[in-house]
């Protein structure tokens, strides 16, 4: 099953952000690990919180976190926001929905 990645606005923002070095791993990333299998929950990649409803998972790119929702029944996952691993409890402090 192919799923279509398709990126917020604050997501674009976010992604535009970084450097080149880093644009391009998490482009990859996201192609390798959310195109087929986003919610394939792994020890280190992909996590999926438990205590939120929006976002649902998180994918752990180096030093980077790429939080998401997957949409099953559209074959989509919208990317809600990327940031730095020191920024991701504030982030998700201010926009994560409780469960």
């Amino acid at each position: 099953m192919r799923y279509e990645i398709v990126p917020s606005r604050s997501a674009k923002e976010d992604f535009e952000r970084f450097d080149a070095r880093w644009r391009s791993a998490l482009k990859r990333a996201l192609e390798v690990h959310l195109r087929h299998a986003p919610k394939m929950e792994s020890k280190r990649r992909i996590k999926r919180l438990r205590e939120l409803n929006q976002p649902q998972y998180r994918l752990r790119v180096d030093v980077l976190r790429v939080f998401y929702d997957v949409n099953d029944a559209e074959q989509r996952v919208e990317v809600l926001g990327i940031l730095h691993k020191d920024d991701a409890e504030r982030w998700l402090n201010q926009f994560g929905t409780k469960a």
